[in-house]
């Protein structure tokens, strides 16, 4: 397991951005990193495009701590090019037949495996099986850190739980600080910049009865180490005569 592993999901489909249908997958997975303590770092929603697919495989393949959800394009129909994307991107070789994909494909579908179906056993070289609950049809990953599944939120969700539960059920706990200031952002910057760079800070504006305030949000493992840039934090607000709020 990667030490940090880094969250990214890409969901294909030009059916989502042009409004034939509505994207069922970030906010599922988003609230599931979520609850086990982690966070997405990126998230693509892309069009079919096998050149734009690649481009976005590779991108996220730089980060050496990158984890990744595919949604989409794993069928055997012509607009499904996930698989050949995946092979090009992630192995830099052509796909390979998969024995154990092509049993489950043909046990399940019998003579409607042929000739179509049974191409979603033509898998990237190196490829797990993910078991898809539903209609058997299985997605795969590759690394224990690149997962691909259906765009059908029925069986991609459960096949995403499997994965989560295995891989990344927990996250190291967080600790966190937050706080609202009776300030303008602008006149925090120096305090913020103080602040160690391994601490999590977020500063986002807020309006409190119309007056414009700054929201502080401060995380780290280490709670200790916390408590006292969060301290330190409140001091500075002290020295300057700026209210805060915790929340």
């Amino acid at each position: 397991m990667l030490k940090k592993p880094t969250f990214y999901s890409v969901i294909i489909g030009t059916e989502l951005l042009n409004g034939r249908r509505d994207d069922g997958h970030f906010s599922f997975l988003n609230r599931n990193l979520i609850d086990r303590g982690w966070e997405h770092k990126a998230n693509f929603i892309i069009k079919d495009d096998v050149t734009l697919l690649e481009e976005v495989y590779s991108l996220i393949q730089k980060d050496p701590n990158s984890v990744m959800f595919s949604f989409g394009g794993i069928g055997s129909t012509p607009d499904d090019f996930t698989r050949e994307v995946a092979a090009k991107a992630f192995t830099n070789k052509p796909l390979k037949r998969h024995k154990e994909a092509e049993k489950i494909i043909v046990d399940t579908l019998g003579e409607r495996a042929f000739p179509h179906p049974v191409k979603m056993a033509d898998l990237p070289r190196g490829a797990k099986l993910i078991t898809n609950p539903v209609n058997k049809m299985p997605g795969f990953q590759l690394e224990d850190r690149f997962f691909f599944v259906p765009g059908f939120v029925q069986m991609s969700h459960p096949m995403v739980i499997t994965v989560l539960d295995q891989f990344f059920s927990k996250n190291i706990e967080k600790y966190s600080c937050n706080f609202v200031v009776d300030s303008s952002e602008a006149v925090l910057i120096d305090i913020m910049e103080s602040l160690p760079k391994e601490l999590e800070l977020s500063c986002l504006p807020a309006f409190i009865k119309d007056k414009k305030s700054a929201e502080i949000y401060l995380a780290h493992e280490d709670k200790d180490f916390l408590e006292q840039w969060c301290t330190f934090f409140k001091q500075e607000l002290h020295k300057m005569e700026l209210p805060y709020k915790n929340v």
